[in-house]
Order: C-alpha cells, then sequence, then structure tokens
C-alpha cells in the first residue's frame, strides 16, 4: 500500500485550482502525467528577474526593469494596424507603453490617468524614447509588492499559458509534504544537501540563474533521489531473480572444442574472457543473468552458440530469440551449418509457422530431438514445451526492454522459461548497441557484464566519408559505379522529427528519384523501398529481395534492421547525416563490408553545420569503436536521447540527467548495495523510508518483489 505521506503527491492534476478540465489534458501532455507529482517534476528552465527596480531615466535597454510611473494619456490607435500607446513619467523622465490589439477598457481599466502605477517588462529604446512593449505585470504598489521578486520560467506546449502554468505548479507546490529522510545521515551532510520538501521547492523556486543549473544541490539533491530509487529497484529484481536457483551446467567440452576448429579465424581474447564468464555462471548454482554488449561484427553470435553447445553436451535445451523475424531466420542460417557438422539438432519457429508442420515441430521439442530452438518471441507461447530448457538467448536486448525481461525471468513453472530439472534457466542477452556505462548501470543494473571489444581479423574498417548534399549526382554516380561491379547499397532517408508520416514521404520521394534515375539502366524491380508502415510481412519481403540479391539498392527510412547481414552490401548512403546522433550512425554505418569485401559509407549532410553536428560527424569519421563512439554520444546529446528511451527499454528519468549526473549513479548505485547488505527487508527506520522514496518515484513493482521474498 502506498503511504498516506503521498495520497496528495498521487492525487489528479484537476483537483489543483485553475486546472479544469479543458486545461488539464494540454498540462498532462506537457509535464507526462496527470498526477501532482508529475508537475514537481517539471523545473523551470529560466527565470525573470524583477527585482531591477530603476528610475525611468537610468533604465537600461534589454533587461527586464519594474518602474513606477504616473500615468499622463492614453493614445488609442486611429486604425487596427497602429499600437495603442499609453505615456507615463517619473521624476527622472518619460515612458511610453505600447500594446498591439490592446482592448482600450481593459487598459484605462489597469492604467488609470492620473494614478500611481508599477509596471514591469522589457525595457527598449525607440526613436531615443524609453518603451516598453507588453509589459508582463501591471497594478497598484500593493499587488506589484506581493510579486515574486524572481519568477521561474517553465517549458510550454501551445494552448498553456505561462502564467497559469506557474500557478498551477505553486498549487502542486503546496501539497508536498515533508517524507521521512531516506538519505544517509553522513552522506547528506558532506554533500550539503537540503531536505527533500526544501530541494523540491528550491528548484522551484530560483533567486538567480545560477539555481538552474543541473549542479546545484538542491537539483543534485533530486536527481541522486530518482537515482537511489532505480538502483534499489533494479538491485531487488536482481536478488529476487538470483536467489533462483539455476542449473549446474558444465559441459564436457566436446562440441566446443569441434566448433573452435570449425571457425575460419581463431576466437578474439575478448571472445573467450567471455566464454569463461558465460560457463562460470553456468556452473554455478546461482541463475545466470548476464548481458553480452558486443560492436558490429565483434562476434556475439558465436559466443552465444559457445553457450549453447554446453547445454547441449549436457543433455539440455538451448533457446535464441530474436526480435524479429528475419533476424531469427538469418541466426538460423548462420548457425546451421556449423551445428550440422557437429550433430546438434537446430530448429526456427516464427510466427509463420502454422498447421501440422507448426505441430510435428512443437512435437520434436517436447521430445527432446530439437537441441537448440531459434525463433521470435513465438518460442514463449504457451503452447511451445522444451524437454528440458536450461538457457535461453535474447538477441537485441534493448527491443525487448526491462519490464519484458523481468516478466520473461519470473514466468512459472509450467511456462518453459522454467526447467523440469529444478532450477530457474540460465538468461544470457545480448545487444549490438553499445552502452555508455551510466545507462548500462540503469537499464542492466540487474545483470552481469560481458563486453566485446576486438573484432576478429577479417573485419577491414568502413570507409566513411562526408559529402555536402549539392554534390547528390556524385553520390548516384558512386551508387551506379558500385551495383556495375556486382555489389549492393543501402540508401538511408533522413529522420523528420520523429514523426513517421514526414519520415515515409521522404523515403517515397527518394525511391521515386532514384527509380527514375536508376532503373532504366538496372531494370525494372532493382530499387526496393523498406519503411516502418509496412507490415512485418511487406518488410520482410523487401528485405528477403535484397538479401537474396534480387533488388541492388534498397531505399530505407532507420527501420533498416540491427543485424541484418547481407555481404554483398558494401555501400550505404545516409542522407542529412547530421540529423542522426552518433550511435545510430555507427548501428546503420555497421550493415556494410560485412562479407569479404570493404565497405564505405557516405554521410550527405545540409549545411550549415551546427557545433554538435560538426562533432558528430567527425567523430563518426574518425573511429569505429563503438564504446568510444556511445561515450561521445551521451556526452553531446545527454542521455534521453541515446537510445531514445521509448524503443531502448530505458528508464525514462525525470529529475536526473546521466550525462551530467553520471558520478551520482555509481554513488546511488554503491549506496543501493550498501542498504541491502545491512537491512535486506528494509526494516529499519531508513529501511522504511527508502520505501516511501520507491514509491514516490513508483518503482512499486520492486516493493512487491521485496515483500513476496
Amino acid at each position: 500500500m502506498r503511504p498516506e505521506s503521498l495520497f496528495t503527491a498521487f492525487a489528479p492534476i484537476t483537483s489543483l485550482k485553475g486546472c479544469g478540465p479543458k486545461l488539464a489534458p494540454l498540462v498532462e501532455k506537457l509535464v507526462g502525467g496527470g498526477r501532482v507529482l508529475d508537475l514537481w517534476w517539471h523545473l523551470p528552465s529560466g527565470l525573470i528577474d524583477r527585482r531591477y527596480r530603476p528610475a525611468v531615466a537610468e533604465a537600461e535597454p534589454g533587461r527586464i526593469a519594474t518602474l513606477q510611473v504616473t500615468v499622463d494619456r492614453h493614445l488609442p490607435p486611429r486604425n487596427n494596424r497602429m499600437p495603442y500607446k499609453v505615456q507615463c513619467h517619473d521624476g527622472s523622465g518619460r515612458l511610453t507603453l505600447v500594446f498591439f490589439n490592446g482592448r482600450e477598457d481593459f487598459l484605462r481599466k489597469s492604467l488609470p490617468e492620473g494614478e500611481t502605477r508599477a509596471v514591469s517588462g522589457m525595457i527598449e529604446l525607440f526613436d531615443g524614447q524609453v518603451q516598453m512593449t507588453h509589459p508582463d505585470r501591471m497594478g497598484t504598489l500593493e499587488e506589484i509588492e506581493q510579486m515574486a521578486a524572481v519568477e521561474p520560467i517553465y517549458p510550454l506546449t501551445a494552448g498553456v499559458a505561462p502564467r497559469t502554468l506557474g500557478k498551477i505548479i505553486e498549487g502542486a507546490l503546496t501539497r508536498a509534504t515533508d517524507l521521512p529522510e531516506w538519505l544517509d545521515p553522513a552522506y547528506q551532510q558532506r554533500e550539503g544537501w537540503p531536505a527533500w520538501r526544501d530541494a523540491l521547492l528550491a528548484a522551484h523556486r530560483p533567486e538567480g540563474m545560477a539555481d538552474l543549473e543541473k549542479d546545484t544541490p538542491a537539483r543534485q539533491r533530486l536527481a541522486f533521489d530518482e537515482l537511489l530509487s532505480n538502483q534499489l529497484a533494479l538491485l531487488l529484481v536482481r536478488r529476487r531473480l538470483k536467489r533462483q536457483t539455476g542449473r549446474v551446467l558444465t559441459g564436457d567440452g566436446r562440441l566446443r572444442d569441434a566448433l573452435e576448429k570449425l571457425l575460419p579465424w581463431p576466437l578474439t581474447n575478448a571472445q573467450r574472457q567471455a566464454n569463461a564468464e558465460i560457463a562460470g555462471d553456468m556452473a554455478s548454482e546461482r541463475r545466470m543473468l548476464r548481458l553480452l554488449q558486443g560492436d558490429v561484427g565483434s562476434g556475439k553470435t558465436m559466443v552465444a552458440l559457445n553457450a549453447l553447445l554446453l547445454c547441449v553436451e549436457d543433455g539440455a535445451q538451448g533457446a535464441l530469440m530474436a526480435p524479429t523475424e528475419i533476424l531469427a531466420r538469418q541466426h538460423a542460417e548462420t548457425l546451421e551449418p556449423y551445428c550440422a557438422k557437429l550433430g546438434v539438432k537446430i530448429a526456427l519457429l516464427t510466427g509463420r509457422d502454422k498447421g501440422k508442420a507448426r505441430a510435428a515441430l512443437l512435437q520434436r521439442l517436447a521430445d527432446g530431438e530439437v537441441n537448440i530452438l531459434i525463433g521470435t518471441h513465438a518460442l514463449f507461447q504457451d503452447d511451445v514445451v522444451f524437454k528440458d530448457l536450461a538457457l535461453a538467448v535474447i538477441d537485441e536486448q534493448h527491443r525487448f526492454g526491462v519490464s519484458q525481461r523481468l516478466g520473461l525471468a519470473a514466468k512459472g513453472q509450467r511456462d518453459p522459461i522454467s526447467s523440469e530439472r529444478g532450477g530457474g534457466v540460465d538468461i544470457l542477452v545480448m545487444t549490438a548497441t553499445p552502452i555508455p556505462r551510466t545507462l548500462s548501470l540503469t537499464a542492466y543494473g540487474d545483470m552481469d557484464v560481458s563486453k566485446l571489444t576486438e573484432k576478429p581479423p577479417g573485419r577491414s574498417p568502413v570507409d566513411t566519408r562526408t559529402v555536402a548534399s549539392d554534390r547528390y549526382l556524385d553520390v548516384v554516380a558512386a551508387v551506379t559505379r558500385k551495383i556495375q561491379s556486382g555489389e549492393q547499397v543501402y540508401w538511408v532517408c533522413p529522420l523528420v522529427e520523429e514523426n513517421e508520416q514526414l519520415d515515409l514521404a521522404a523515403a517515397a520521394e527518394r525511391h521515386s528519384a532514384l527509380r527514375l534515375a536508376l532503373e532504366p539502366e538496372l531494370g525494372d524491380g532493382s530499387i526496393g523501398l523498406v519503411h516502418g508502415k509496412m507490415t512485418p510481412s511487406e518488410k520482410d519481403a523487401a528485405m528477403e529481395a535484397f538479401s537474396a540479391g534480387r533488388s541492388k539498392l534498397l531505399v530505407a527510412t532507420t527501420v533498416i534492421e540491427v543485424g541484418v547481414d547481407v555481404p554483398n552490401a558494401t555501400l550505404i548512403v545516409i542522407e542529412h547525416a547530421e540529423r542522426f546522433g552518433l550511435a545510430q550512425l555507427h548501428q546503420l554505418r555497421g550493415r556494410v563490408g560485412r562479407g569479404g569485401k570493404p565497405g564505405a559509407c557516405l554521410l550527405v549532410y545540409s549545411g550549415p553545420l551546427g557545433e554538435t553536428a560538426k562533432s558528430r560527424l567527425k567523430i563518426i569519421r574518425e573511429t569505429d569503436d563503438g564504446f568510444l563512439i556511445a561515450e561521445e554520444d551521451l556526452r553531446l546529446r545527454g542521455a534521453g536521447e541515446v537510445l531514445g528511451t521509448r524503443q531502448s527499454g530505458l528508464p525514462d528519468f525525470r529529475v536526473a540527467d546521466l550525462a551530467a549526473h553520471a558520478d551520482l549513479l555509481v554513488a546511488a548505485r554503491d549506496d543501493a548495495r550498501l542498504i541491502l547488505e545491512r537491512d535486506p527487508k528494509l526494516a529499519s527506520e531508513r529501511g522504511k523510508a527508502l520505501l516511501t522514496l520507491l514509491y514516490l518515484f513508483e518503482r512499486d513493482a520492486a516493493i512487491q518483489y521485496l515483500q513476496s521474498g
């Protein structure tokens, strides 16, 4: 049960004065939720300082000033295109107030002639005269005195006025109560951090520009709270999963030794290290939960096969799950030749398998005749029953997200993820998206991590060049030369402001232009198109035509699947490369040079380039180290954009910024470990306060894990 102290935090925003049913949906969309606490996390991005109160003659142009003046006369315009003016003065000089589309009745009531009023706004000079256009505030001296000297400015959306939002947030802040302190007192004192409620109020009531920085005590405190709740939740989940006993799997090495002799080149040191770490996990009585991070082409698939063969050596079964049918099919095609030579039976199960063929496959699986099953998430449907599943390998985990991983890991006894021989199934997760350490801690903090940092021999770096968009015809000529020499080309269309409709239009337009230019020479059907609005089967068909070599040029939005392997594709053209993140450019570049032939990447950009875009293109040209690129991407763009939290399974932080607060994340990680070592049930006074913290940041699932042991 959520503690009573948080009831007001989770009340709907419609319970706040001024936030009626019309405005509430707009505010909800802006702040990312419809509860009072969602307004708490919507922090100011700027401020208006009204403490500057000079005489009119001394007011500096370009500054916001609060002036005390006597109203002389109103000058309504002769026609609507002219501004309404009000002339005023103080002892030092004259001031003109300017209003466009001003309502005379309202202005005469607000600024009565002959009376003293205070006005606050931006000072301008026009024809040598001091003026103020549309003052932000007007009122009697008493009213202005009651006004905040410094006002926060919040990020806005259409339909929500700044003053209205400010009042609603101020109303939300009055609902914040003192909560029991969950921070370690010594650490809090050392950092000089205020109490939770004081920090929240300070973050919303800046006194100067410095108070808006992410390293202020108030903002650091709030960020640490959020990161601590994240790390505590992940460790509770991890502890729960690790508590489930695993299978002791040792294998006799015969299949793995034979596999190594079949490989075209020796394993890298990083692959050997990962194999040893995985074998160590599988031999222990604890359940394996390991992330295998490897850059494009680092040999993850062979490490996964090594783990699956260890299972088979012990007489158990393994499963390999990929996010799409085409990737599952590709894994099957890669592993089949090796498994055939080793006498290991593998099978592929996708959503396409129906009727008798599917029933026969499931029967062979249940009888133990299939050693390794490869497929999409169809593998984990109720009717898929293994005789003895011991290891599940999940490819491209960031497509599934943390919650799916937890669901998969926590399946019950009758589910295929549980094993008949007792103990939970070992889980190995693979990703080709190198993840910066800080993001890895937040998304995969419940897992052990192995990294493949080397590439097998025979992989040459992709030749990467930048080309200005006005050289479009040269790019088309380069594409033509590649295709005429028997090779294939990807052409990736720009990212249009996260708008799928516009992305689609851009891709369709480019596809038509390239067909017009090239098909007369290359033949009908030689140019394919893939985009996000296609059905999975249409997408698969277009990819399959390209894989099989029937189409020579594939025009695509960014949906080109991670891991799709077309060895004959040697050139990738990325249009408007300046709009892509570094990690995304690196992923796309990894689509080429996967066969024996060298790959090339043309980054087509439109100028003029900003500093960040210049830095990105320079880094991508100079290095192909995915881990270095990931760290740079985090530095340049911040965490929210690096993988795109929506599809990455990354937690969406409200206050913490992983680029700015990386050191706090490590501290939160250490603190969470210490807390659970000393107080595993969170039963102490601090433990109970930490439960409030978990509820505050909506980590309720972790509390359930704690309560259910």
